[in-house]
């Protein structure tokens, strides 16, 4: 029996583009169903009843939620494709741990930046640059963070990159000008058709971040 895929996601979600890339990398088909999160479908509520969020990828009736599960149980299913874990234990912890930095630290101070202002705004400026220094440094002279190979590090964080003109915008300042390594790293992650055409146009992640503040009052 064929694998029937089904993913409930949002164009412009970083969480959303992760698995978007995994499935490229691994050359599988899937149906594309985009979710509208102010009127959520029936179905995103019976296959994520818990979060209730985006990303859900349903394989063959079967719901995986949560991004970066998603991605290693894709890589665990279809294991004889481009693997994106490393084979070694230790390297693989440290994946997992960096992936988990970037969903706890980059993702709120980012989201800090386009709703608070003034002293608010400051201080996320500097926790987000905070936290891209140390994954600058963890990046170090390498071409990506597993070293040769692009992986799931890689995966789970170039799809911020989409973000950074909204953070740069909102926040008036450059991402460049404090981690130049890592802007070298996402263009040289762009040059993989997984990734140019997984991750959604800057400008129209800015829109739809307009759209939010103007809908919230930010």
């Amino acid at each position: 029996m064929a694998d029937e895929l089904v993913l409930l996601d949002v164009h412009v979600s970083m969480f959303g583009m992760r698995v978007r890339i995994a499935l490229a990398e691994k050359g599988i088909k899937y149906e594309y169903r985009e979710e509208n999160l102010a009127n959520k479908s029936t179905l995103l509520l019976e296959t994520n009843p818990v979060h209730k969020k985006i990303p859900v990828l349903i394989h063959n009736g079967k719901p995986i939620c949560e991004s970066l599960i998603i991605v290693q149980y894709i890589d665990e299913v279809w294991k004889d494709k481009s693997p994106l874990l490393p084979s070694d234990p230790y390297q693989r912890a440290q994946a997992r741990f960096w992936a988990d930095f970037v969903d706890k630290k980059v993702f709120d101070a980012g989201r800090k930046i386009w709703r608070t202002k003034g002293e608010e705004l400051e201080a996320a400026k500097k926790e987000l640059i905070d936290a891209l220094e140390l994954l600058e440094g963890e990046l170090g002279d390498k071409p990506y963070f597993n070293g040769d190979t692009f992986g799931f590090l890689d995966l789970a964080f170039i799809t911020f990159y989409s973000w950074f003109h909204t953070y740069e915008t909102c926040g008036n300042f450059s991402i460049e000008k404090h981690c130049p390594k890592l802007i070298k790293w996402a263009k040289r992650c762009m040059e993989r058709e997984s990734v140019s055409k997984s991750l959604a146009d800057p400008i129209t992640v800015y829109e739809f971040v307009l759209m939010l503040k103007k809908k919230y009052g930010h």
